[in-house]
């Protein structure tokens, strides 16, 4: 027997995330525009306008050409809809090299959005350029594990933790990470045991996505877990609803009609 949960009935802040670890599961999940980001809040702590949106809705192979532009309209669209949950820009691809284009780009997704929060991904060696921004009031939430943006350079998406060693370095770099000051840590693509060891090394909470049951919260991409996303599907996504199917099903009535001449019949016509 599921339990409803209480809508949000509150702004969600960096401190009510905090104080969630161990206590109470986060739930997030991403959004790209108003409309599906005014239908999520108050239903999830937090949204990620993640660069995921560069495969989901823009047809590309993977995340990597995703721009601070496109970020930054899709953030911006994201803050009208969602005035409860906490938002975070998704920093794309090249935006955070070095300390200084970090500072840049991450000031401007502060200055031209009403975003929270940025997101980064990397291990211990991006953890100069989170206290960086930290030091400049700016909030991070980290990244390690599977990352996306690191596609090309490790050849393929591949499962982390699988071993003593790979899950000692998984600690390290949350551990380096929570030092430079990010508030929270999304942990992809890894052994559960691995998950389990991160999020008890930190004081921080930690969000998964394939990472099995034992993170501080959780998070899904919106068009995989609502079965909008047909090119693939991750073991870690499940269905919450038949999205691809509803369209055909209700676009394929419309198109019935439309050429039976029953619509728009006189209840939809002036």
């Amino acid at each position: 027997m599921s339990i409803h949960t209480p809508k949000i009935d509150k702004k969600i802040t960096l401190t009510t995330i905090a104080k969630m670890k161990g206590k109470e599961p986060i739930t997030m999940i991403t959004a790209y525009d108003a409309l599906f980001a005014k239908l999520f809040d108050g239903e999830v702590e937090m949204i990620l306008v993640g660069d995921s949106l560069n495969m989901s809705f823009l047809g590309k192979e993977d995340t990597l050409s995703a721009t601070m532009d496109q970020m930054i309209y899709h953030t911006q669209a994201v803050c009208n809809g969602a005035k409860r949950s906490l938002v975070v820009l998704d920093m794309p691809f090249g935006s955070y090299a070095t300390v200084e284009d970090a500072i840049h780009n991450a000031t401007r997704a502060y200055r031209q959005t009403n975003a929270q929060a940025v997101k980064i991904e990397g291990g211990k060696e991006r953890a100069h350029i989170v206290e960086a921004l930290t030091k400049n009031s700016i909030a991070v939430l980290g990244h390690i594990g599977l990352m996306p943006q690191f596609l090309r350079s490790d050849g393929a998406y591949k499962i982390r933790g699988k071993d003593k060693t790979d899950i000692k370095k998984l600690v390290e770099d949350a551990k380096a990470l929570e030092k430079a000051g990010v508030f929270a840590l999304v942990i992809e693509g890894v052994k559960e045991a691995a998950a389990l060891a991160v999020t008890e090394a930190v004081s921080i909470p930690t969000i998964g996505i394939g990472a099995g049951n034992v993170t501080d919260g959780q998070v899904l991409v919106w068009s995989d877990m609502f079965d909008f996303f047909e090119a693939f599907t991750p073991k870690f996504v499940k269905k919450y609803g038949a999205g691809a199917k509803m369209i055909r099903e209700g676009l394929q009535t419309y198109r019935d009609e439309v050429k039976s001449r029953t619509f728009p019949s006189k209840e939809y016509t002036y």
